[in-house]
């Protein structure tokens, strides 16, 4: 790694959704020279098959890994471009701006949708009951629009507006007790959505 600030980079953990993630996230980088991009590697998954991976999707320079050491990466980055689910949260927790990304199997995702309908897919969205942290959903996750969205979230007033929101999020879990926290606000918001369902 150089002196140049870090962006990190977490695609997931598994090989499709990877290979998925990465294919919008590495898209950018050449857009971003004063950053370093570095990779969260997935301890399930070899380096070389991110190696190959940054030679499929042509980032064979300015792109760095680094596998299992998640948090330390986290804890020096100035942003993160995040695969939806845990990872969020924690990045949150944290204390680094984010953007959370998804992109999945589009009959997989009409048919969640149709089953739960959620207003948002992030933790951090979920606790917070808002759009803390912005969300970048199927066709919205685009290499043009992922480029306006990171631009933006290294202005200095988007970056104090998130530190400002992850202070609440902090607050709103509290110091105990957080997992079962957050647990409860997710099945109370199912057992709503599908009493709301239910409902003739």
């Amino acid at each position: 790694l150089d002196e140049r600030p870090i962006i990190a980079l977490l695609p997931g953990s598994r090989k499709q959704e990877i290979e998925r993630m990465l294919s919008v996230m590495l898209s950018v980088t050449p857009d971003f020279p004063d950053y370093q991009f570095v990779v969260a590697g997935a301890p399930s998954q070899e380096e070389a098959y991110y190696e190959k991976l940054f030679r499929q999707f042509g980032a064979l320079t300015g792109v760095r890994l680094i596998s299992g050491a998640t948090y330390p990466l986290l804890r020096e980055a100035r942003a993160a471009l995040v695969t939806s689910g845990t990872a969020t949260l924690e990045t949150a927790l944290l204390g680094v701006p984010q953007i959370v990304c998804y992109r999945g199997n589009p009959v997989s995702y009409a048919i969640a949708k149709q089953l739960i309908n959620v207003k948002y897919i992030s933790l951090v969205n979920l606790i917070m009951d808002q759009e803390l942290v912005l969300e970048l959903i199927q066709g919205d996750l685009n290499p043009n629009r992922l480029r306006q969205e990171l631009q933006n979230l290294l202005t200095p007033k988007e970056q104090a507006r998130i530190q400002s929101g992850y202070r609440k999020l902090r607050q709103r879990l509290g110091q105990g007790g957080a997992p079962q926290r957050c647990a409860q606000l997710l099945v109370d918001d199912l057992k709503h959505q599908l009493t709301q369902q239910n409902t003739p």
